[in-house]
């Protein structure tokens, strides 16, 4: 969720990941885990799933496109900053 929400707060983005993509994310992540043998989700998961899931879901804006700021580096950043939850 907290990944989430900083897209919704990151000043490049128009738009943020909305609920559905929070979840969209939650299933894939579960999904690689099961995947892997595991009935669990570790945060590594999520970070190797948040780009394919998040990128299409994100809208940057005007000046930051002009920048040559993209999804991908938004997304990446937020991964950065975002602690692990414990």
């Amino acid at each position: 969720m907290d990944i989430c929400r900083a897209t919704r707060e990151s000043p490049s983005l128009a738009l943020g990941v909305s609920p559905r993509g929070a979840t969209a994310l939650l299933a894939t992540a579960r999904a690689w885990a099961w995947l892997t043998g595991r009935d669990y989700v570790i945060p590594d998961d999520v970070k190797a799933l948040a780009l394919p899931t998040l990128r299409h879901r994100v809208q940057l804006r005007p000046e930051a496109e002009m920048e040559g700021v993209t999804a991908d580096s938004v997304i990446n950043a937020i991964l950065a900053h975002v602690p692990v939850p414990r």
